[in-house]
């Protein structure tokens, strides 16, 4: 069958395993110092250890595979404990897959093996050993206020007490999972690194109700890195706008060329708009691509 499945590219894997804490369901192995998907049977392709590979070596390609299958992978994950077994039914329930959720449930049952609390979301469960929690996806609702939406007043916050508008965690670019809930009908700001430190009133303007991703086009040797995890969050959801928002000292142009790459390369038209930010924390200009 055609599915949604992990590859690893070998040449780009430095053998760090961060990977595989973040994959319950023992898929990855590292071998000879590289990972490898070991078994079509054990990835389900929903890409929890996408965020978590600090070179991008990894990726979701659609290809012929055997069928994901819940109830082996189970054999495998009551093995790590119960930690292992919670872990595992987050990511089941955080990614909408109730069908294999209720099979994993069904197999602790007629094992008689303690079901963990049900109603954990991914980003409430401790981190598995030897993974880094700022590598945890987590997604949570603001509340539409006033103070969240208004438009940018110019006045700092010195009590600290304003909301934040940040919905998602994480928000640098090496770390996102490409298929993470918080991409499904998002609109997208893409910012350079140093524009919310220079921009007083980057949440409110730009930032509430809308999905961030940050990275430096200059600093981080990563563009083909970049472009790539890019293509792949265009190809696999439904992206209804995207915000480039750089610095206007030229380096920062690559972030919206950046862009624009892994747009060709994922042949989508999604409609886009560009703000520059000065030096001394105005905004510059803004208009649409």
């Amino acid at each position: 069958m055609k599915r949604n499945i992990i590859t690893i590219d070998r040449d780009t894997c430095n053998g760090c395993g961060q990977c595989i804490p973040n994959c319950p369901e023992g898929a990855i192995q590292i071998i000879d110092g590289k990972a490898h998907l070991i078994s079509d049977l054990f990835c389900d392709g929903l890409g929890a250890c996408i965020g978590t590979c600090p070179v991008g070596a990894i990726t979701i390609e659609e290809r012929e595979a055997e069928a994901y299958d819940e109830l082996k992978v189970m054999v495998n994950i009551v093995k790590g404990g119960p930690g292992v077994i919670r872990a595992h039914l987050a990511h089941l329930k955080d990614h909408g897959q109730e069908e294999y959720y209720n099979q994993a449930l069904e197999y602790l049952r007629q094992n008689k093996i303690p079901i963990p609390e049900q109603a954990v979301t991914q980003h409430e469960q401790p981190p598995a050993a030897g993974g880094c929690p700022g590598m945890k996806t987590l997604f949570r609702e603001r509340p539409q206020t006033p103070e969240s939406t208004a438009a940018d007043s110019g006045t700092g916050d010195e009590t600290g007490t304003r909301p934040s508008a940040l919905r998602q965690w994480p928000i640098q670019l090496h770390l996102v999972n490409p298929q993470a809930p918080y991409f499904a009908d998002a609109d997208l700001v893409v910012a350079a690194d140093c524009v919310a430190f220079t921009l007083n009133g980057f949440h409110e303007r730009y930032l509430a109700g809308r999905t961030l991703i940050i990275f430096c086009p200059k600093l981080d040797n990563a563009r083909e890195i970049y472009t790539d995890k890019l293509a792949e969050i265009f190809k696999h959801n439904t992206i209804r706008s995207i915000t480039t928002i750089r610095m206007e000292v030229p380096c920062c142009a690559g972030t919206r060329t950046i862009v624009e790459a892994a747009l060709q390369k994922a042949e989508k038209q999604i409609p886009r708009r560009e703000a520059i930010i000065s030096l001394e924390g105005t905004i510059q200009c803004e208009e649409e691509q």
